[in-house]
């Protein structure tokens, strides 16, 4: 198995000096050695408490959430279905956004596999069920976008805003020990904002 922590800490070293592209090629890299270390014919299920086995749970996950933020759907499921294999319990909650790749993908069945291993504690939850009524029938559920609008107010005040800045404001909250109910909904509308840009009907339905 390669070292997977020693991949992560350069592709974070290529990131911060601005080089993205190359970030990801190193993880995905890095993640096609992990493939073909794991046994190919039986269930392996890494354990978390393990340094190593953790990281390379980390390391298939970031590359998943690479090619979901450049709309390589295809890959990102499969990865994402990888990660769930090696950490069935799902400590990096790939479940969430394995079901946004689902909807983008068109894969309705799945998508209904494992939409109720979200909790409906999550924001995600509440888009996702949203946007998977507005894929499959062209209709936003009256009761879904009530629960959206009153239940999680800041983050249906996101997804409807006509701008997003990332400021210093922003950043300063995200990155504090506690960060506002505004901030994690602009941070969740950053982390999605990729399928807006190619689903963009949903939201301009949201904002109606």
């Amino acid at each position: 198995m390669p070292d997977c922590r020693k991949i992560i800490e350069k592709a974070r070293s290529l990131e911060l000096a601005g080089n993205y592209k190359s970030a990801c090629e190193v993880r995905y890299e890095g993640f096609r050695e992990l493939y073909d270390a794991l046994p190919a014919d039986d269930e392996v299920d890494l354990d978390w408490a393990d340094d190593d086995q953790r990281a390379a749970i980390e390391l298939a996950n970031y590359s998943a959430i690479d090619h979901f933020l450049i709309g390589d759907w295809e890959m990102a499921a499969a990865i994402f279905e990888l990660v769930l294999e090696i950490d069935p319990e799902d400590h990096l909650e790939a479940t969430v956004r394995l079901a946004y790749t689902y909807l983008a993908l068109g894969e309705y069945d799945s998508f209904d596999d494992i939409i109720n291993d979200i909790s409906d504690k999550l924001p995600d939850r509440q888009v996702l069920m949203l946007w998977s009524e507005w894929r499959r029938g062209g209709v936003l559920p009256e009761g879904n976008l009530v629960r959206f609008r009153t239940r999680f107010a800041p983050w249906f005040g996101e997804f409807t805003a006509a701008e997003h800045p990332v400021d210093d404001a922003y950043l300063a909250d995200i990155d504090s020990d506690k960060p506002s109910q505004a901030a994690l909904a602009r941070e969740l509308w950053l982390q999605t904002e990729h399928l807006w840009s190619a689903f963009g009907d949903f939201i301009e339905e949201l904002k109606k």
